[in-house]
Formats: C-alpha cells, structure tokens, sequence
C-alpha cells in the first residue's frame, strides 16, 4: 500500500538526538491528531529505538540513526528505525524481557518489551555487522478524542 504522506531524516547516533527523533516524528503524525496518551506511546517506543541504536547498535562509535516515517489511509503509521551498527546476533534472545548486552547494569533490557506493548506491530530486522532496523506499526484511533 503506498503511503499518502511520509517523511524520512538522518542523525548522529548521539544521545542528545534521542528527544530531537521522538519530537520531529511526533510532529510530523500531528496532523492525524492523536490522542495524549497515544502520542505518548509513540514517542516513547521511538525513543526506545533509537536509544537502541545509539548504545547497542554503535556502542562507543558515532554512527548515523535513520528514520523513515509513513502516514497510509485509515490513520495508520509506519516507523523504520535503523541503523549500520553491529547488529543483533540472536534478535529472538535480544527481544526477551530483561536480557541486554549492557554491561554496566545502567541498563534493564525491556527496551523491545516497551516498543512492543505501546505499539499495534513491532518488526525487527538485523543482521551482525551490517546493522538494526525496527518497523513500528500504529493506527491512531482517536482522531483526537
């Protein structure tokens, strides 16, 4: 199905980039008025990603984060997070509740357990040494109510 608007950018794998993701994708879905509480699901899963990217996918590299956003009929929308990190060896594993790679415990692992549960399709791509990407999948059903 081919979109009806869509838009698509690209940053430094940076973490002062995460909010500047989670604002321009949450303003460029305004025009589908969702509601508080789905637009707080969808910036959070998108903050999600893209934190993925940056401390898992390039580690202590700067890389670039891309993210493609598709507005289709019906008020549904469609996220591609990725990135050409290092990859998810084993995704089945890497999307179990708890499990991360982080080493220094800052991290709780619940990054994909988030992006799944506020999100209607979560679609997750790697290959190791070639990089991530996360489809996020939403239809806004609020129409601002």
């Amino acid at each position: 199905m081919k979109p009806i608007n869509e838009m698509k950018m690209s940053f430094e794998s940076r973490s002062c980039n995460e909010s500047f993701a989670r604002s321009a994708v949450a303003a460029f879905i305004a025009v589908l008025d969702p509601n508080v509480e789905e637009l707080s699901d969808i910036k959070t899963a998108v903050s999600e990603a893209v934190t993925n990217c940056i401390v898992h996918g390039y580690k202590e590299n700067i890389g670039k984060v891309y993210i493609h956003v598709k507005i289709f009929e019906g008020a549904r929308i469609s996220i591609c997070i990725k990135d050409k990190g290092c990859g998810i060896p084993d995704i089945k594993k890497a999307m179990e509740p708890l499990y991360t790679t982080c080493e220094t415990g800052e991290r709780a692992g619940l990054g994909f357990s988030i992006m799944e549960s506020f999100m209607d399709n979560l679609k997750v791509r790697s290959k190791p040494g070639k990089g991530t990407s996360v489809t996020l999948e939403k239809s806004i059903v609020s129409k601002g109510k």
